[in-house]
């Protein structure tokens, strides 16, 4: 299996029973369309995650939801995607990447037509919960299949338009969101915020039936039932806490459940060790190169800062310079710019400089970081949108560098086999990172603030989250020393 430019013919990575792949007339077109529809399956992800934040208030006007209600509206969603990734990869490993991808497809699309069509926050909320378990057996799958169809510079030209894209949405989600609700198209105000996703997922499904290649593991056992169960009871109870604990006051009912969830994990991996040779649903051999556990060590420190940090960052550009929502939206869309510039630097170096670009990456955000911070201070109240900009691009164009040339390091030399797994266990770190990221800011910002809307407390507590970013990026910067210093996209 070869593939030596964007676009080449893919690899088929097929279990013996699925039989030779089928013959196409043009495979370089077949590529990258395979590409782009893989790429919009993890956008449609993506916006859905924050497309509903700027329609919360319309929501909560036309259904009569309360507090807790618009809460559930983004936890709804979340929390299945968390529980569900290890399970949803391992299916795509044993019964074909591909079809799990169109089977969470078609179950995305029809909960997207019934959050559109609900009449009421409990329908709504119960579709978004169907969205989330779509999501969980769509996800994993697409870097499982960017990993077996593409090879050498394929592979990190294709991962770096996945790091672009992940830029992308998070610009696109929130202005997506505020702009169809406020357009109003038919009457339909928060509505089309969903409704949006049914031709786009038809399209993913019809594309994707046609122009993804199916790749199964060689060996296709039944699946780890008692292994999908813990892990994801373990997964709930410890990520349900973490992020609710800093909206009530961290009750002991949280510490109870942290404590539990992790005694479900001892037992996972118990489990797990018992069921190595036997398709596990974690395979541990995974954990043996320092490239992959490295590189998940890695992700779950970049969604921890980036948990700590975006949930932050909006209060103090509020809260402590009184901006409007509107100018903190034009804040996220300067950062936003910036993480895109990064991405696409990392697409076009097809991964020649190895760890180096993304550790160039960590250095860039931690030297913006740093001038941010110093920026705040002198500052203070009168720091405007105009100059914040240069540090803010900077940091979106560090994190750019990242997110893409991570993932291709770290599972580059994962066994085709393991490849849904391997995905699963990298999506469920940064999902994972976020819900510890949102659980420190209750330590580093809101014991500073109480809570409170004063400006003053709000830029104090700000600065001293960027302390702990830094030494973030820095943790960050160390682990990818694991990562390989020359270009290696041969998987093992």
């Amino acid at each position: 299996m070869s593939s030596s430019a964007l676009g080449n013919e893919p690899q088929h990575t097929t279990s013996s029973s699925d039989g030779p792949a089928p013959h196409r007339p043009n495979m370089a077109l077949a590529a990258r369309i395979a590409l782009l529809v893989l790429l919009g399956a993890e956008l449609l992800n993506l916006l859905d995650q924050s497309v509903v934040l700027t329609a919360l208030p319309a929501i909560q006007e036309s259904t009569g939801a309360g507090p807790a209600a618009l809460q559930w509206l983004t936890t709804g969603y979340s929390l299945p995607v968390a529980i569900g990734l290890l399970t949803g990869g391992r299916l795509g490993d044993l019964y074909g990447r591909r079809r799990l991808l169109l089977i969470g497809t078609v179950v995305f699309t029809a909960a997207s037509l019934l959050c559109g069509l609900a009449a009421g926050p409990g329908m709504l909320i119960g579709a978004r919960l169907l969205q989330g378990v779509a999501v969980a057996l769509m996800i994993p799958q697409v870097l499982a299949t960017l990993h077996v169809t593409f090879e050498g510079q394929s592979r990190s030209k294709a991962f770096g338009l996945y790091g672009a894209v992940l830029s992308i949405a998070n610009v696109l989600g929130p202005v997506m969101g505020g702009l169809l609700t406020e357009a109003d198209l038919f009457g339909l105000s928060w509505r089309a915020i969903f409704l949006v996703n049914v031709p786009v997922g038809l399209a993913v499904f019809l594309l994707g039936r046609t122009f993804i290649p199916e790749s199964t593991a060689r060996k296709a056992d039944r699946p780890d039932l008692t292994g999908m169960a813990l892990s994801a009871l373990a997964i709930v109870l410890i990520v349900f806490p973490l992020s609710e604990g800093h909206l009530r006051h961290w009750p002991l009912w949280c510490f109870a459940m942290l404590a539990a969830g992790l005694l479900v994990l001892g037992v996972f991996l118990r489990h797990q060790q018992r069921k190595q040779g036997n398709a596990p649903l974690v395979p541990l051999s995974l954990f043996q190169g320092r490239q992959f556990s490295g590189g998940m060590a890695a992700q779950l420190m970049l969604g921890l800062l980036c948990g700590l940090f975006f949930m932050t960052w909006t209060l103090y550009l509020q809260r402590g310079l009184g901006m409007s929502p509107f100018l903190a939206a034009l804040a996220f869309v300067l950062l936003s710019v910036g993480e895109l510039g990064g991405a696409t630097v990392a697409a076009k170096s097809a991964g020649r400089f190895a760890r180096r670009l993304p550790q160039a990456g960590a250095l860039v955000t931690t030297a913006a970081t740093a001038a941010y911070g110093l920026q705040i201070h002198a500052g203070q109240a009168g720091l405007t949108l105009l100059g914040m900009t240069v540090p803010v691009i900077l940091i979106g164009f560090g994190l750019g560098m990242v997110g893409g040339p991570l993932a291709d390091l770290s599972l580059a030399h994962v066994p085709y086999e393991n490849a849904g797994s391997a995905s699963g266990l990298f999506n469920t770190a940064m999902h994972l990172g976020i819900a510890l990221g949102t659980a420190l800011t209750a330590l580093v910002f809101f014991a500073t603030t109480g809570g409170s809307p004063d400006a003053a407390l709000n830029r104090d507590a700000f600065i001293t989250v960027l302390w702990w970013v830094g030494g973030l990026l820095a943790l960050l910067w160390a682990l990818m020393f694991c990562l390989p210093k020359q270009a290696d996209n041969q998987a093992s």
